[in-house]
This record gives C-alpha cells, structure tokens and sequence, in this order.
C-alpha cells in the first residue's frame, strides 16, 4: 500500500491538460494501485493522476457499491443525459465545496490498465465523479464551474453509533 502525497490547489499541474498514457506497464500498475490507495485514505470518491502530481490521462473513481473500483486510462465522456445540481468537494482544495450543475447520467469510455477498451455508465454521484475527474485531466476544478463556494462543513460526531 502506498499513498501518494495530493497535490494542492495552486499547484500548476492542477491547471494542465494531461498528456495521453501509450505505455500500458508496471509504472501505469504501481500508479492506478498508488492512487486507489490514496483516494481511499483520504476518504474521496475519485482521484485523478494531477492530483498526486502525474500529468497523465488516469483517474480513479468509486462512487457506488454497483461498480466498486473503475479505472480509467484515457477517459472520455461520451454521452451526457440530464442535470443535476448538488455540492462537490475536492481532495485538491480542503475546506471548501461548492454546487455545481452536472449531467444526471454518462456514459465514459476509456482503457483499463492493459490497455483494453471500458466502457461505464454511471447516474447521480458516479456521473458526478467521472465528470469531476475528467475534468481534472484538462485542468479545470469544481471551483471554476461552481455556482456558489462554501467552507465544508465537519461532519457531525457520531455519538457512539
């Protein structure tokens, strides 16, 4: 298990589109593993390769017990069906979250890690997740589509439950 520091906003590699992954090898391995390792230590629902300081087209997202772990290489969305409008935060930016309008549904096409074609579609929080992801391989945060910016909120105690 191997945690990867996560890189800050106003980090530059945050604000770059990241380059094409050609190579499908141990590298790419170790960094899908590294950065599902990451993610889940820091309680997220997706990682994009930016975040812990990779300028390459890879992200991480588990965001419903359905699909568990997706990994995607070179991730495209393909479709987008809907709307919806609720509240993101971003491992790259503590302590603020926004309401950002999203698709309710999309269909994401990608390479898993040997480089064999995926493809996913995903509603509610796992389309909200691809889209936030996808986005930070070309360099734009939560917080430039936000329509409003907020201090997170912490999460109340959990008296003994």
């Amino acid at each position: 298990m191997a945690i990867r520091l996560i890189v800050k906003h106003p980090d530059d590699v945050l604000r770059e589109r990241a380059k094409e992954v050609t190579k499908f090898n141990a590298n790419l391995h170790k960094l899908l593993d590294d950065m599902a390792d990451t993610m889940y230590d820091a309680d997220g629902v997706g990682l994009a390769a930016p975040q812990v300081g990779i300028s390459k087209r890879v992200i991480v997202v588990d965001a419903d017990e359905e699909h568990g772990l997706i990994e995607l290489v070179n991730p495209e969305i393909v479709s987008k069906e809907g709307e919806q409008l609720g509240p993101e935060g971003c491992l790259s930016i503590p302590g603020l979250q926004g309401d950002v309008r999203r698709a309710q549904k999309v269909t994401i096409r990608g390479q898993d890690r040997h480089g064999n074609p995926v493809e996913y579609t995903g509603t509610d929080l796992l389309a909200r997740a691809f889209q936030h992801e996808v986005d930070h391989l070309d360099g734009v945060l939560f917080i430039d589509l936000a329509e409003s910016v907020y201090e997170r909120k912490a999460a109340p105690e959990q008296d003994g439950e």
